[in-house]
């Protein structure tokens, strides 16, 4: 019997997972990425002997039991990281905090810095800690949501313990609302540091975002956070070379221009007219390309809510990528650091930033005496649909940015070497989002867990992977996704 032609669209992490895995299990996988790099978001790019990250390089899920170590020990792969015990600084105005990896000094730090509200703030983190272990063990298994299937809602319910019940009530709940009961929605400044973890990692705040979810991300890099040498990109780039290794033909530079469906299988063309057969299709693309690459009939096929979801703009993202003199660098300078614009009090729009540098040892960002820095923002495309908008916003947030670095380091000028601009364009050029999406959708209450996009379609053997699909975006998300297409279409499991 012929083995099944699997073609993956999108050789961004959660892509690369998904076609190593089913590689490894003797399928005929064959990858299509449209840019000349892997990784997606987590991508790289050269400029004279510097290499920047395309997004933050913070690693997580490398800890004994995380998604990565797990998929990377199923597929034979080594990271090449260390952990991080302050895993970053977090600045306003004249107040620092650090988050700590170890749980209690961490507690015992916010403690300090809000001392009127000491105890409301242990209260707090203790439930958080509580609910998020509750969770990462319902999750050992990566259940699938939302659930399709019989086999996944008996997966589910196998996966399923007496504490569970406990959590039943919090599927309707945001952050606020514990921090609410802890009475702590007076503590202004301590909500603004939980909501610049949320930002990154949930895509919204304390206000809005799922408590499920919430506690989750408050409570992820206490179980590992990881600088990666060279940056995330290495993930990808090592998932390639394990899924060529097993058999996979994996291809740069093609873009995947129509997918249609001929008899009993796919035809997926590419923008140079090369045509490939697929019983199965894995899109890791951002589903806000799926009108433009599923021919008129297929994307007709599809679930009102997914055709809903592909028309919406999620967050854009603007970018600078910096490569500085380490001489003119404090000797303390973070390699994860958050930085609030001084007079904003929002976290999107350029308030908010999130520095990632890379490590004076890194030789593979840098050489010598030198170091890059990449620092994004949240921003909304809304309002930069016209070219004048474009380019004024491009130039205020540029500037705009730098001005929030420099009141935090005064002679950060003296270090720069030079400076390029990542405005949404760059995204939809390069990793090719588009309009410049990155992120994925929100987590609030109508977006994520049982309300979130399955990895499984309306059609036949068409799956979906990437941060718009369950369980979201980071690394993290996006290769659970990917495992899921894989245990979908094979049966099979990681190992423990």
């Amino acid at each position: 019997m012929a083995r099944e032609e699997i073609i993956v669209i999108g050789g961004g992490i959660g892509g690369l997972t998904a076609g190593a895995l089913l590689a490894q299990a003797g399928k005929s996988v064959t990858i299509l990425e449209a840019s000349r790099e892997w990784g997606g978001c987590a991508g790289k790019f050269q400029r004279h002997k510097f290499l920047y990250a395309s997004g933050a390089t913070l690693g997580m899920g490398l800890e004994k039991g995380g998604i990565h170590e797990r998929v990377f020990r199923h597929l034979g792969i080594k990271a090449d990281a260390f952990r991080l015990d302050d895993v970053m600084k977090i600045k306003r105005g004249e107040r620092t905090l650090t988050f700590y990896a170890d749980r209690q000094k961490h507690v015992q730090a916010m403690q300090q810095a809000f001392p009127d509200y000491g105890d409301a703030i242990g209260a707090f983190y203790k439930e958080v800690y509580q609910k998020a272990a509750k969770i990462r063990l319902l999750m050992k298994k990566l259940p699938i949501l939302p659930i399709k299937t019989g086999r996944e809602a008996f997966e589910l319910l196998t996966s399923l313990k007496p504490t569970h019940v406990t959590l039943t009530p919090d599927f309707f709940k945001t952050v606020q609302s514990l921090l609410k009961k802890h009475r702590l929605l007076e503590c202004k400044d301590f909500i603004h540091f939980l909501d610049g973890q949320l930002i990154d990692s949930m895509q919204t705040t304390t206000k809005d975002c799922a408590m499920l979810m919430g506690v989750l991300a408050l409570d992820i890099y206490h179980e590992g956070a990881y600088y990666v040498q060279g940056g995330l990109y290495q993930f990808a780039y090592d998932l390639a070379d394990a899924a060529k290794r097993n058999g996979a033909k994996a291809i740069l530079g093609r873009r995947v221009t129509e997918i249609r469906k001929v008899r009993d299988h796919y035809e997926v063309v590419d923008h140079r007219g090369n045509i490939r057969t697929a019983d199965h299709v894995i899109c890791n693309a951002p589903i806000q390309s799926l009108p433009k690459i599923l021919n008129e009939d297929l994307y007709s096929q599809l679930s009102p809510g997914l055709k809903k979801r592909s028309k919406q703009d999620t967050w854009g993202t603007m970018t600078l990528y910096i490569s500085l003199d380490e001489t003119h660098l404090p000797e303390d300078f973070p390699l994860f650091q958050q930085l609030m614009s001084p007079e904003g009090n929002s976290h999107d729009e350029g308030n908010h930033l999130f520095l990632s540098a890379s490590d004076k040892n890194d030789r593979k960002r840098a050489p010598e005496g030198f170091r890059t820095l990449t620092v994004s923002t949240h921003i909304n495309l809304a309002s930069w649909k016209s070219k004048s908008q474009y380019d004024l916003n491009k130039t205020l947030f540029t500037e705009k940015m730098l001005q929030t670095i420099r009141h935090y380091y005064p002679t950060i000028d003296d270090a720069i070497i030079d400076i390029y601009p990542g405005a949404p364009k760059a995204w939809e050029k390069y990793p090719h989002r588009p309009g410049g999406v990155v992120g994925g959708f929100a987590q609030t209450r109508t977006h994520s867990l049982f309300f979130s996009l399955s990895h499984r379609t309306s059609l036949k053997n068409f799956w979906l992977c990437g941060d718009s699909v369950f369980p979201g975006g980071g690394t993290i998300g996006v290769s659970v996704s990917g495992y899921h297409c894989f245990h979908s279409i094979t049966g099979r499991r990681l190992i423990q």
